[in-house]
């Protein structure tokens, strides 16, 4: 049994060692998503780039100044812009991968490997969480990676602080991914997968606090917050690379890791789920 789980969780590393489109395409998106969006939002938000004049406030006023850099500081929980979305960025790209991950079940039904995992001698429950785990170690691989090149953007990570955010991540990634090879046991084609996967991380990921502050959102979409684990493992992982507590007044590193270990568990148990029911015919 514990060879069934090793082998599925081997596989799905080697396979993604072997994909570099899928490297790229995981990678490249975040990165890009950094250099556009954080470097010009981070230009906006810095009091320096404030021309106080045309506020009718005199420019040589120290104390306006001091106003709006403190007013920053607050609302990005006491860092930078840059620093504030590279953060959160390292759980959106593992996000991303769980769902990404799931075109692999696709083409593994289209080229039989999914039939032979159904009629393997091992329970099912074991093939698909070591493929679940295994995905869940490529995306935060991903995620380490993101880190490193937010290294050349910002000096705000916090070096101590990575070991204890890729544990949250990992966890995230757990249900995500369960959640991406729930859907994906039901497509044929990768085409109508990726319609129904952009609806749904769409509104996920820019409800959750990747790229502003949750509490910032209107009251209906800081309720759809409330209830997105993604909203939790973004601030885990703030809180751990920045030193920056920026969510609703509940949240602390406690609550985030009880709210995505429960997802977790709760994802991984309906992937395994329908795993089971799934037929040689499907």
């Amino acid at each position: 049994m514990m060879h069934a789980f090793a082998s599925m969780v081997y596989r799905q590393i080697k396979r993604w060692m072997g994909s570099r489109s899928r490297l790229i395409s995981t990678v490249i998106q975040p990165l890009l998503w950094l250099i556009f969006l954080g470097l010009g939002f981070g230009g906006v938000f810095n009091p320096e780039n404030i021309d106080l004049s045309k506020l009718g406030i005199n420019a040589t006023l120290p104390l306006a100044g001091n106003i709006i850099s403190r007013y920053f500081n607050s609302v990005f929980g006491g860092v930078d812009y840059v620093t504030y979305l590279v953060s959160g960025m390292v759980a959106m790209t593992a996000f991303i991968g769980s769902f990404i991950s799931g075109i692999s079940v696709i083409w593994d039904k289209q080229f039989g490997f999914l039939k032979e995992t159904l009629v393997a001698p091992a329970p099912r429950g074991v093939i698909i969480l070591g493929r679940i785990v295994g995905d869940a170690i490529v995306n935060t691989i991903q995620s380490i990676i993101i880190i490193t090149l937010a290294l050349l953007f910002t000096t705000g990570i916090k070096l101590s602080g990575i070991p204890i955010a890729l544990l949250y991540i990992f966890i995230m990634s757990l249900g995500f991914t369960s959640l991406g090879t729930v859907i994906s046991l039901k497509f044929q084609s990768v085409e109508g997968f990726q319609v129904i996967v952009n609806i749904l991380t769409m509104p996920l990921m820019f409800a959750s606090g990747v790229f502003y502050p949750v509490t910032s959102m209107p009251d209906w979409m800081q309720v759809f917050a409330m209830i997105n684990p993604l909203t939790y493992a973004v601030h885990a992982s703030r809180y751990w690379l920045a030193g920056a507590s920026v969510g609703f007044d509940y949240m602390d590193s406690v609550t985030d890791l009880l709210i995505l270990t429960a997802t977790a568990g709760v994802l991984v148990l309906l992937a395994a789920k329908a795993f089971e029911k799934t037929t040689i015919e499907d």
